[in-house]
């Protein structure tokens, strides 16, 4: 198991790289001048600038400003920010615990939700009940993040007032003890509901097919002729199996969701690394966006090998498999 994942490991290697390259050039050709997004609309001298373009390199050809900044990501050094003239890393790393929390939180709560009602769909044989899941989960994964944040923002934050709008924690609480957490709690509400709608539904419709295909299999049926009572062979034989897309699911989406909640961080002020990218990209701060782009790419071979261990956990002919290898 463990050369398997070092293995999987060396290979995403080359993968990395070519994220690394496509990302930059991609930059390159997006219009705009990096250095009007640094000076601002306030007039600079000709001075300033020329000591701008040669702190960055921008007066460098885009071949050799690539080759510079690869080997300096395989050392580890990510560049510096053309907006914070702090180092990317350091803003990335900042932030990536503020996403990891929404992330986890939305995809948790998502999860749990959404097998629950695949779980109830599949399994209680009702048309109206089955209608209505089907419902919940297409409308769940149809309706857009964005549209669903303000919505949840009006109603609420501005209607209910029960719930704060924006930020990650009020700024009248201590920065530490129970009143924080109680505070970033509060605020974590509405993005958390916003990133888990999708992934409720997600969850039901795979969940509800997958839990009807393993409860018509032969050995199913085989448990139930030798009397065993049809919850112990659902939630002990059949969910166990009927997991495994669900996995793929929640294992593949992770990595995407600390750099795909943008719309969902910037409209919530949610400060991770969404909406560092979202930054990033309207200052024309190309180095942040490729950082954030390695660090998503990175994560997503991460996601998939940890997913592909748990496969490897719930089913064991996956592991027999492996060791043949």
């Amino acid at each position: 198991m463990l050369l398997y994942g070092l293995r999987r490991l060396i290979h995403s290697i080359p993968l990395l790289l070519a994220v690394v390259v496509a990302v930059f050039l991609l930059m390159e050709a997006a219009p705009g001048d990096p250095i009007q997004a640094i000076v601002g609309e306030f007039p600079a001298s000709p001075a300033f600038i020329e000591r701008i373009t040669e702190k960055y390199q921008l007066d460098r050809p885009v071949h050799e400003r690539l080759v510079a900044y690869v080997g300096n990501v395989l050392k580890g050094d990510l560049g510096e920010s053309l907006s914070y003239r702090r180092s990317v890393a350091s803003l990335i790393w900042e932030r990536l615990p503020n996403s990891v929390l929404l992330a986890i939180s939305g995809l948790g709560f998502g999860a749990i939700i959404g097998v629950s009602l695949g779980v109830i769909a599949a399994t209680i044989r009702n048309r109206y009940v089955d209608t209505g899941i089907t419902v919940i989960a297409l409308t769940g994964f149809a309706v857009p993040v964005f549209w669903l944040g303000q919505v949840l923002i009006i109603l609420f934050a501005m209607k209910l007032g029960w719930l704060p709008s924006q930020g990650m924690r009020s700024l009248r609480v201590p920065a530490e003890g129970l009143a924080l957490w109680l505070s970033v709690g509060a605020h974590l509400i509405m993005p958390m509901l916003a990133v888990a709608a999708r992934e409720i539904g997600l969850n039901a419709r795979i969940t509800r097919a997958s839990m009807r295909e393993t409860m018509n299999r032969d050995y199913i049926t085989t448990l139930r002729a030798l009397g065993l009572s049809e919850s112990r062979i659902m939630w002990r034989h059949g969910l166990k199996n009927a997991m495994i897309p669900v996995v793929t699911v929640v294992g593949y989406n992770f990595g995407f969701a600390l750099a795909g909640t943008t719309l969902i961080e910037t409209v919530f002020a949610w400060p991770g690394v969404g909406r560092l990218l979202y930054d990033a990209v309207t200052t024309r701060d190309n180095v942040v966006v490729v950082g954030v782009f390695l660090l998503t790419a990175v994560l997503v071979v991460l996601a998939n090998l940890i997913t592909d261990m748990i496969y490897a956990f719930l089913d064991p002919r996956i592991r027999t498999e492996r060791g043949q290898r």
